[in-house]
């Protein structure tokens, strides 16, 4: 089996010379610490840790994945060692603030170790990463007693977190949720339901297991106006921060699932389990949301990471793997055929990974960069400030969770065409990245919920397009800057008549809305991809920029990257970007053409 190579060439080019991100810390309060020495160091490490550790065991848990017995879930053989040693090394914390034991450093450190992680074993790396997003909830919205509770814990990486929200009878719509908070008379609460879908519900990583769980009190409104959000520990704490008996909360089975199956995946059962509000009566969405948010961002790694894996291990086998002759003739006259990659469509393939992956990861780094301006505003106090960039990366989040995780479908599914018959067979470990890769496009919100948010939500009724004109005027701005070298203006005039075409789209779409509202949902998925497009497109003129004044006045590395980077940019303005007229036309097709059919003249008449 192939060997994960963190990819930190390419990693550091976006940080230093596209994003300017040592400029970007020295701005913020904590990046004080985050000086380039440091944080070369500290990719360095993550990446030898998750090239040594977590890669070893991608396909070994795959193959022996989670137990359940007498209501305790055991995770695959290697998995705790792993864990302790992530524990140990201080990386859970690497972002949490230094009150609670954390580094103290930017929210993208921590973004930047997540990537890597989830590349190497995306299943290891749900498990830190569930607790992340519970850490964030607690300290935006916990008490004082809350954070020094759970916090300490929680960043030393002792304790792990969960969020508790599907139930057997609902999704993506909460106004549904059933589970019971029945009000204690020392203030604490009695949780009763059933929850499903539960990423590292129960685990035997961490000495405890903290739950943020939505639940309705007695005199709750209806739908989503009347959730509240709850504290469930597996064990309660005691008054000097050790675990206490256990609550009423156990894993009542795992889910048999078709991917990640060292990532536990638990329905869990309160059974009048103990439970400490967080946040305001009624308002558990609004603070799930931090929740949400986190684990949108993170799932959209699990776009750039298979694309990443999946073609370092299909190029490596492409170089090595012959067949045939290439059509344009022998290229490898002395072996019997010519290697995979001098075919043209094997190219296409590698090409289009390569593209989603380093495009992709552009696209996550520049969002990086505002998810620290928006914690420090929370961090701080500044609610303006903090609004201010929830806002840019709100409209953002969509397109990264849904575009990024349906490309890194793709790209998996071309790494397993690369290998041909070979592909398909388990110990090459193709087919394994394929069956992993699917779920990231159903869970945290599917592609559909991701586009109906930013259509309806974020585009239509909360800014009435304002933000499709800002994101696009900014992109506008740089491709005009770029029209004077003749190596980017393609690129640049390409991108011009897109961001055009963006703002008209979308006042197309508003219009049709008014008069027929199927609209919005019939095009929202087209809307999403072309706009995932637009942004991708965005990320690789940037890129190729950079790469346009490292060849001329010298740059970090061998002409042969930039070289690479521009190739790279060109395949995707020529193959790929393309695909964003289809999405253009499919958006404004007419309803008609999905509601004339009843729903009972749909059904299987054979």
């Amino acid at each position: 089996m192939p060997v994960y190579k963190a990819p930190l060439r390419d990693m550091k080019f976006l940080l230093n010379e596209v994003f300017d991100y040592p400029g970007h810390y020295q701005r913020l309060a904590s990046g004080a610490n985050a000086s380039p020495d440091i944080v070369d160091a500290i990719l360095t490490e993550c990446g030898r840790f998750c090239e040594e550790v977590l890669s070893p065991l991608y396909q070994s848990g795959d193959e022996q994945g989670c137990t359940l017995t007498d209501g305790e879930v055991t995770t695959p053989a290697g998995y705790k060692a792993a864990y302790d040693q992530y524990a140990q090394g201080g990386w859970q914390g690497l972002s949490a603030p230094e009150e609670f034991g954390g580094q103290g450093l930017p929210a993208s450190m921590g973004l930047l170790k997540q990537e890597m992680m989830g590349t190497a074993n995306w299943s290891f790396s749900m498990y830190p990463g569930l607790s992340l997003g519970a850490m964030n909830t607690i300290f935006l919205h916990g008490s004082d007693d809350q954070k020094h509770t759970y916090l300490t814990p929680l960043t030393e990486g002792r304790w792990g977190g969960t969020m508790c929200l599907t139930e057997p009878q609902c999704g993506t719509d909460l106004g549904q949720v059933k589970t019971k908070a029945e009000p204690q008379a020392d203030g604490s609460f009695k949780l009763t339901g059933t929850k499903i879908f539960i990423s590292s519900g129960d685990h035997d990583l961490t000495e405890n297991i903290v739950h943020i769980v939505l639940a309705r009190l007695p005199d709750a409104p209806k739908g989503t106006r009347g959730i509240s959000l709850f504290i469930v520990p597996k064990f309660l704490p005691t008054e000097d921060g050790g675990v206490g008996p256990r609550n009423g909360v156990s894993c009542g089975s795992l889910e048999k699932k078709m991917g990640i199956k060292a990532s536990a995946t638990c329905v869990m059962n309160f059974d009048g389990a103990t439970g400490f509000l967080i946040g305001p009566e009624n308002e558990g969405l609004n603070c799930m949301f931090t929740f949400m948010n986190t684990a949108r961002i993170g799932t959209a790694i699990q776009g750039v990471g298979p694309a990443e894996l999946s073609y370092q291990w299909a190029l490596d086998y492409a170089r090595d793997r012959r067949s045939m002759r290439a059509l344009s003739g022998k290229k490898e006259p002395e072996q019997v055929a010519d290697a995979l990659i001098h075919h043209g469509d094997v190219r296409r393939m590698l090409l289009t990974q390569k593209a989603v992956a380093e495009g992709g990861r552009a696209m996550l780094y520049y969002a990086a960069r505002l998810a620290d301006h928006m914690v420090e505003g929370h961090t701080e106090g500044d609610l303006d400030k903090a609004a201010k960039y929830d806002d840019k990366l709100g409209f953002l989040t969509p397109i990264l969770k849904g575009f990024l995780t349906e490309m890194g479908c793709e790209a998996a599914n071309l790494g397993m065409q690369v290998f041909g018959g070979h592909g398909y067979i388990r110990e090459h470990g193709m087919e394994q990245i394929v069956r992993d890769t699917r779920i990231a496009t159903l869970y945290e919100g599917t592609t559909g919920i991701q586009a109906l948010d930013l259509l309806g939500r974020k585009v239509l009724v909360m800014t009435q397009g304002g933000a499709v004109r800002e994101f696009t005027l900014k992109i506008a701005n740089f491709a005009r800057k770029q029209l004077a070298d003749k190596r980017l203006r393609p690129f640049a005039v390409e991108l011009l008549k897109l961001t055009a075409q963006w703002n008209l789209l979308t006042v197309r779409v508003m219009l049709a809305a008014r008069k027929d509202r199927d609209v919005v949902s019939a095009a929202a998925y087209d809307f999403l991809m072309y706009s995932g497009y637009v942004t991708m497109a965005y990320m690789w003129l940037r890129q190729s920029a950079v790469a346009v004044d490292k060849l001329a006045n010298g740059g970090e590395d061998s002409e042969a990257f930039y070289q690479a980077k521009l190739a790279t940019a060109e395949f995707y303005y020529e193959r790929l970007l393309p695909r964003a007229q289809a999405h253009a036309t499919s958006m404004l097709s007419p309803t008609r053409n999905l509601m004339q059919i009843d729903a009972e003249d749909m059904a299987f008449t054979g």
